[in-house]
């Protein structure tokens, strides 16, 4: 006899889940994979997709000048700002100038003794003048006479003994400190006491 036929122990044993996975698996490895283009491949329009790229890179260089030009005004208006800052106050310093001229002019007519106390009226007015100007863009005086000695503030031009006082205290001021706000904008030149 002839033994061509195989028989069920010569075959492999398969589960028939096991069955059902190498079905899938064949049919997967058999039939070809469909490719992205295979999918979905909407048609492609180069003509719009250019007239959108021009669209766009013009919008941008129109963006680029309008910030350039943005920046050249601010630029200009800073250096204008810098320049002119303090006109506002220097108007209001001319009337004191003029004040002081006047005062000088009316010195010089007379010799008499009326017209020293005029001058001394008129300067002492345009000090006030000057003061209201100050008064208005926040610059003031610093009180000094019997403080105490303070570095940020003062500058010490002489030191003199004195037992009355106590070491460090200003008991003369040879130029007036002033502050604009909350900023020096000069110090006080004093003469300070010591043991």
């Amino acid at each position: 006899m002839k033994k061509n036929k195989k028989t069920a122990t010569d075959m492999p044993l398969h589960t028939p889940e096991e069955n059902i996975e190498l079905s899938a698996e064949e049919t997967a490895q058999d039939s070809p994979a469909e490719t992205p283009e295979e999918e979905a491949s909407p048609e492609i329009n180069i003509e719009e997709l250019q007239a959108e790229n021009h669209k766009l890179r013009e919008d941008y260089l129109r963006a680029f000048a309008e910030a350039e030009n943005t920046k050249k005004r601010c630029a200009q208006e800073i250096e204008k700002n810098n320049k002119y800052a303090i006109s506002s106050f220097a108007k209001g310093l001319l009337s004191v100038a003029d004040n002081l001229q006047r005062a000088l002019d009316a010195s010089q007519n007379t010799d008499s003794s009326a017209s020293c106390d005029a001058l001394r009226q008129g300067v002492e007015l345009t000090q006030n003048e000057l003061y209201k100007v100050f008064d208005k863009f926040g610059i003031r005086k610093m009180e000094t006479l019997g403080r105490h000695f303070d570095p940020n503030f003062h500058q010490v031009i002489q030191e003199v003994s004195d037992a009355e006082k106590e070491a460090g205290t200003i008991i003369a001021e040879l130029q007036t400190g002033y502050m604009i706000n909350d900023r020096i904008l000069r110090e006080a030149m004093v003469v300070v006491s010591k043991k």
